[in-house]
């Protein structure tokens, strides 16, 4: 049985680690509105977009000039390209466990293929340095915080590969945000781009010849979905943090209370055995 010493050192032990977790959740709350209001806001811009491209190929549908962009030729994916966007840290609960092996099982689903990895975030670069796969790119720190001219860039060289033909398709794999006790693991196909079907094309009045606007706005679509998936990836994060620090702050309040429990019983138990004590020492000297 341990000493009311060691009991009580163990309370206060699992008291400061409640402290941590506590003031982890709230710092994670102050960031998760934040990183919340960030991804509402860019959800319209996206879905405008992805609107706008739906008009301008529903113009040239007509022609095959659609067909000749660099960026919706489909080829057989033999060459794929990976961008993973885990955290740079741990406890958030399952968040980038979940991640890492979806990025597993999408290698797997693809043994023929050629799969080469974008790390964005230190939990899966740590994980698949170890393993024996072709990481071409690693970027640390991007979730801090989210800037467009950062995931501009990898999205330029993703675009850069994929017209080069050195690659045939290009894979995003994020948590997406939906509330703070929910993420849906993500795997979307960004290259080459899908556009959005739209049977009746928008009486619009181009300026500039559809087929040179859709040149423009695709690689901007193409952007923007970057962007976008950093940007969920990021209150996803902050919100799986919450909801794990949150656990974690009740366990301890669970786990003290049990040790306060068994500390008193403890301590009962000892004046209890003293008090017999000296109740056996008086009878044995009468």
């Amino acid at each position: 049985m341990p000493s009311l010493i060691d009991i009580r050192r163990r309370i206060r032990s699992v008291k400061n680690t409640q402290q941590i977790t506590k003031a982890m959740k709230m710092v994670s709350a102050a960031k998760l509105r934040r990183a919340q209001d960030r991804t509402i806001a860019s959800r319209p811009y996206g879905g405008l977009l992805r609107k706008v491209l739906s008009n301008v190929a529903a113009a040239i549908a007509a022609t095959d000039v659609a067909s000749t962009n660099p960026l919706l030729a489909r080829r057989e994916e033999n060459r794929i390209l990976l961008v993973l966007i885990t955290g740079d840290k741990g406890l958030a609960g399952a968040f980038n466990t979940n991640l890492i092996k979806a990025a597993a099982r999408f290698a797997a689903e693809r043994p023929n293929a050629k799969i080469s990895f974008v790390m964005i975030g230190r939990k899966g670069r740590d994980f698949f340095r170890k393993r024996s796969v072709t990481v071409t790119g690693e970027h640390i720190g991007l979730a801090a915080k989210v800037q467009f001219k950062d995931t501009a860039g990898i999205a330029r060289q993703a675009m850069e590969l994929f017209t080069d033909e050195k690659i045939d398709a290009v894979y995003l794999l994020y948590n997406e945000f939906k509330s703070v006790v929910s993420q849906k693991l993500t795997v979307s196909r960004v290259l080459p781009a899908e556009l959005p079907a739209q049977t009746t094309p928008m009486d619009y009045i181009y300026e500039d010849p559809p087929a040179e606007m859709l040149d423009v706005l695709l690689p901007k679509y193409v952007e923007m979905e970057f962007y976008r998936a950093l940007l969920e990836s990021a209150a996803a994060e902050h919100a799986a943090r919450m909801t794990a620090m949150d656990a974690a702050t009740s366990n301890a309040a669970d786990m003290i209370e049990k040790l306060t429990l068994y500390m008193n019983r403890v301590r009962q138990a000892s004046i209890t055995k003293e008090i017999i004590e000296v109740v056996s020492g008086a009878a044995a000297a009468e």
